[in-house]
C-alpha cells in the first residue's frame, strides 16, 4: 500500500482549519475511512501561545464574540492529510484526490499532493510522524 500526502496551508485562519477538520472527520465516519484517511495539524508558534487555550475555555451556550481572534494571531496552520489505499482501491484513491481539494474549506489553502517516490516524500513522512 502506498501513502500519499496532501498539504494544505491555511495561513493564520484557524476557523477554516477547524472547518476542514470537521469535514474530514465527517468523511471518515460516513465512508468508514478510519485508517485510510488520517490527518494532523502543524501549527507554527506565534507570539502568545497561551492565547490558543482561551477559545476552548468558555462553556457558555452562546458563541463568544472574539473567540476565533486570539488563535488567529498564533501563527500559520498547516494540515497534513495522509491517504493510505491499497492497489485495488485505485479508483477510490483518485476520487479522494479530486474531492478533497475541490471542497470549500480546502480550496483556498494551496493544496499540494506528494506521492511516494517524490523527492519531498521522506521529509513529509517524517513531519507527519513527528506531529501529534
Amino acid at each position: 500500500m502506498a501513502h500519499t500526502y496532501m498539504l494544505f496551508d491555511f495561513g493564520a485562519d484557524e476557523a477554516k482549519a477547524q472547518q476542514a477538520r470537521h469535514k474530514l472527520e465527517g468523511w471518515k465516519q460516513a465512508f468508514r475511512l478510519d485508517k485510510k484517511l488520517q490527518f494532523k495539524f502543524d501549527r507554527s508558534e506565534g507570539p502568545a501561545p497561551e492565547a490558543a487555550d482561551k477559545p476552548e475555555k468558555p462553556k457558555s451556550k452562546g458563541k463568544a464574540k472574539g473567540s476565533d481572534t486570539p488563535s488567529a494571531k498564533n501563527g500559520d496552520v498547516k494540515l497534513l492529510v495522509r491517504l493510505y489505499f491499497s492497489a485495488h482501491e485505485k479508483l477510490s484513491e483518485q476520487g479522494w484526490f479530486k474531492r478533497i481539494p475541490s471542497e470549500e474549506p480546502f480550496k483556498g489553502a494551496a493544496p499540494k499532493l506528494i506521492q511516494e517516490g517524490e523527492a519531498e516524500f521522506p521529509e513529509v513522512l517524517a513531519q507527519f510522524d513527528r506531529l501529534d
